[in-house]
């Protein structure tokens, strides 16, 4: 399926897209004039077999805002190659979105990150070791993240009276969860939270220009 067929069943003409993470569906339901494609009706794009990332594109609103969502996301540790894992963004951009919203589900290195809290990602450490075998390096600043959409980010929250926290993720390949001598390595790097997603995402979606 081509661009043009894909876009003739989400009819986007926004700016924004948005991946949703494990635990996230309900943002679905904030949707208005939704317009769905799964990912399973795309030719040769691949079905992820986790629970709870049901894969499917949602074109709708956010009050007059138009926003794609991709509804669940693919992994690594399923044995998808990396460059199909970013799939989801290579459609946002070729339907012309310039920002994104890349969410997950983590796990917490640090006490002030209790469960359920909200971390806001201003670094990141690929710890898969998957293209060297050197020590993770920290990339942070405005080559990965947008510093327009961390302040909007940190004025909703604040208007919200949501505690929005920040810190350092750390990507892992899964698909075990890390075992506690892992965990001390991610934390003497500097990692404030880890996962087994969303690096792949940020640096394709940096590689075409977008925003994160």
């Amino acid at each position: 399926m081509q661009i043009n067929e894909i876009n003739s069943i989400l009819n986007f003409d926004g700016n924004m897209g948005i991946i949703l993470g494990s635990g996230l569906d309900h943002v679905v339901n904030k949707l208005t004039n939704k317009r769905i494609l799964p990912f399973k009706n795309i030719s040769s794009f691949p079905i992820s077999k986790v629970d709870g990332h049901r894969g499917e594109f949602i074109s709708g609103y956010i009050g007059d805002k138009h926003v794609l969502v991709a509804r669940g996301r693919l992994h690594y540790y399923e044995g998808i190659n990396l460059e199909s894992v970013s799939l989801p963004i290579k459609v946002f951009h070729q339907l012309g979105i310039k920002k994104v919203i890349i969410t997950n589900s983590s796990g917490s290195l640090k006490l002030k990150n209790y469960p359920g809290s909200i971390m806001l990602i201003k670094g990141h450490f690929d710890s898969t070791f998957l293209s060297n075998s050197s020590l993770p390096k920290l990339k942070c600043g405005e080559r990965y993240y947008n510093q327009e959409m961390i302040n909007t980010a940190f004025s909703v929250a604040k208007k919200n009276d949501i505690n929005l926290l920040e810190g350092n993720y750390c990507w892992m390949p899964g698909p075990a969860y890390e075992t506690p001598a892992e965990i001390r390595f991610l934390k003497n790097l500097g990692g404030d939270a880890v996962g087994m997603s969303t690096v792949p995402e940020i640096e394709y979606a940096k590689k075409l220009n977008m925003d994160v």
